[in-house]
C-alpha cells in the first residue's frame, strides 16, 4: 500500500491519495478543485487515479471529486446516507456509485469499508483501510470531519450555514451515537482526519497531523464524556463563527460543482482603467501586506492579504455574484490567489492590477488612502479620554472568554452588515487579538465610507500584556 496526504494550509484541509503499488491504481479521498496535485502525486509513485471518493458534502471548499474524476476517468462513489435531503443532486448525471453502510472499494490489494458516521452532517461516512497484501484488519480510518486529532466534527454547521433550522441538537446526538460506536474499534487503528489547526469545522483541533485511536479516546475531550446530554451542551458551545461562504459551499457541492477542467489566468489590465471600474461599483482585493497597503492604496478597494487567511477571509467578504479584481504586489503569486479563491468558489476573477496602479493613481492627480495605526498605550488613553469609539472585531467567543471593558463586539465577518450600528464624529479603532483582523475591518470600513478609521496594531494580546484591565461574559 502507498500514501501521500496532501494538504492544504490555508484550507488546513486534508486529502488522501491511497495507492496499490502491484496494481497500479490509487484512490483519492476528500480533493479538492485542483485536480492537477492528485494525478502528478500518483504519477510521482506510478499510480493511476482509477478511484476518486469524499467523505461528507464539504461546507468549507468546492468538492474536486467531480472534477478529478472526470479528468482522471475514474470511477466516481459518493454517500447514499441520510436521507432524501442529504443525498447528492449530481449523482445520477455523474454516473456515481451510492455508498452505504458496510460497502466496499477494492484498490488493488488495498481494501476501503464504508461506515456511516453521522453528526457533522447527516450523510458523512468513514473509510476503514486494509492494506490486504499485508493484513487482515485495518491500519486506519479515514475520519473527514467526523474524528480530528483532539477534537469531533462539529454538528451545528446545518443550522447555521444551511439554515436547517432546530437539527443542532439532534445532529449533537447521533454525533456522540456514532463516537460510542466508532470507539469500539482496535486502539492501532490510525485516524487520519480531513482537517487540522486553524479549520473552522472545530473549535479545538490540533495541529498534529494523524493520531491513533488509542490515543484519541485517552485524550480527546469527545471520547471522555459518556452522558449525552452533557455532551451535547459540550460540542455546541463556543464553536466560532461559520464563514459566510459555507452555505454557498454546501449547496454548490450537493448540486453539483461546476467542472473547471483548468485554473483561469486572469488578464493584466492598464492601471488607467481602475478608476472607472471602481466608480461603477468594481470590489478589488488589494492582496499586498497589511502595512504596505496602511501606507497607502487607491481608496474602495479591500485588503485581503495574501496570506495564510486569504482564504477564509475572501470567503467572508467576497461576493459570489460578481467580477473580482486583484492587486497584487508579485505577479508571480496571481497564480496563487486565483488557485485560492478557485477553491471555495470564487471564480469569477476577470483581471489584475500590478503594483504601478498605486504611482498611476497619484499621476493622475488622485490621492492614496492611508489607515492610521494605534498601539495599545494610545488606545487606552483615547478609552480613558472618551475620545474615540473601539470596536472588537474578533469572534464572540473570545470576546467572551476577555476583552477590553466597555467595547463592542462585532465579528469581522459581520461588520458589513452591521455599518449602520457605528457611530460618526469620533475616531473608530478596530482591533482583533493580534492586528491582522482589524487590518481587514479598517480597509473594509474605509472602503464603505467610514472617515478617520484607526487600526490597534498590537491587539487585545498586546492589551493582556501591558497588564491593562480585561473583563469576562459570565
Amino acid at each position: 500500500m502507498l500514501l501521500q496526504r496532501l494538504h492544504d494550509p490555508k484550507l488546513s484541509q486534508t486529502s488522501y491519495l491511497i495507492g496499490c503499488a502491484t496494481a497500479g491504481e490509487a484512490i483519492v479521498i476528500d480533493p479538492t478543485r485542483d485536480a492537477e496535485q492528485y494525478l502528478a502525486a500518483a504519477a510521482a509513485l506510478g499510480l493511476c487515479v482509477r478511484h476518486v471518493t469524499e467523505t461528507h458534502i464539504h461546507a468549507d471548499f468546492v468538492s474536486g471529486s467531480r472534477e478529478l474524476a472526470t479528468r482522471a476517468g475514474a470511477a466516481l462513489y459518493l454517500s447514499d446516507e441520510g436521507g432524501e435531503d442529504w443525498r447528492y443532486d449530481y449523482a445520477p448525471a455523474a454516473g456515481a456509485v451510492l455508498l452505504r453502510e458496510g460497502d466496499g472499494i477494492s484498490v488493488g490489494t488495498v481494501r476501503l469499508r464504508v461506515i456511516h458516521t453521522p453528526g457533522h452532517t447527516p450523510e458523512h461516512l468513514t473509510f476503514l483501510v486494509t492494506d490486504g497484501a499485508a493484513a487482515t484488519e485495518p491500519i486506519a480510518a479515514v475520519t473527514g470531519d467526523f474524528v480530528f486529532v483532539g477534537d469531533v466534527g462539529r454538528p451545528d454547521l446545518l443550522e447555521r450555514v444551511a439554515r436547517q433550522q432546530g437539527t443542532m441538537a439532534a445532529a449533537a446526538r447521533a454525533l456522540f451515537r456514532s463516537l460510542q460506536r466508532f470507539k469500539s474499534l482496535p486502539d492501532w487503528l490510525q485516524i487520519w482526519p480531513g482537517h487540522g489547526a486553524g479549520s473552522a469545522c472545530g473549535k479545538g483541533l490540533s495541529a498534529i497531523p494523524h493520531s491513533t485511536l488509542g490515543y484519541e479516546r485517552r485524550f480527546n475531550w469527545a471520547f471522555g464524556v459518556s452522558d449525552e446530554d452533557e455532551f451535547v451542551r459540550l460540542v455546541l458551545a463556543g464553536q466560532p463563527e461559520p464563514p459566510r461562504y459555507f452555505g454557498t459551499m454546501k449547496r454548490l457541492n450537493k448540486e453539483g460543482p461546476r467542472l473547471v477542467h483548468a485554473l483561469s489566468h486572469p488578464a493584466r489590465i492598464a492601471p488607467e482603467r481602475l478608476p472607472g471600474l471602481l466608480a461603477v461599483g468594481a470590489f478589488v482585493i488589494d492582496a499586498r501586506p497589511a502595512a504596505d497597503y496602511a501606507a497607502g492604496h487607491v481608496p474602495g478597494t479591500l485588503n485581503i492579504p495574501l496570506n495564510g487567511s486569504f482564504t477564509t477571509w475572501a470567503g467572508w467578504l467576497a461576493p459570489y455574484d460578481r467580477d473580482l479584481y486583484l492587486l497584487t504586489a508579485d505577479g508571480g503569486r496571481v497564480a496563487e490567489a486565483v488557485r485560492d479563491l478557485a477553491l471555495i468558489g470564487l471564480d469569477r476573477v476577470v483581471g489584475v492590477f500590478g503594483p504601478e496602479v498605486l504611482s498611476a493613481w497619484t499621476a493622475a492627480g488622485c490621492t492614496l488612502a492611508t489607515i492610521r495605526r494605534m498601539d495599545v498605550a494610545e488606545l487606552a488613553r483615547g478609552l480613558g479620554e472618551g475620545s474615540i469609539t473601539v470596536i472588537d472585531v474578533r469572534g464572540r467567543a473570545e470576546w467572551e472568554a476577555g476583552h477590553i471593558p466597555g467595547v463592542a463586539n462585532i465579528p469581522l465577518g459581520e461588520l458589513a452588515e452591521r455599518l449602520d450600528q457605528l457611530g460618526e464624529g469620533r475616531p473608530l479603532a478596530v482591533h482583533c487579538q493580534g492586528g491582522s483582523r482589524s487590518a481587514i475591518a479598517a480597509s473594509l470600513l474605509q472602503a464603505n465610507g467610514k472617515g478617520n478609521v484607526v487600526n490597534v496594531t498590537g491587539g487585545f494580546a498586546e492589551w493582556e500584556r501591558a497588564g491593562l484591565p480585561a473583563a469576562k461574559e459570565a
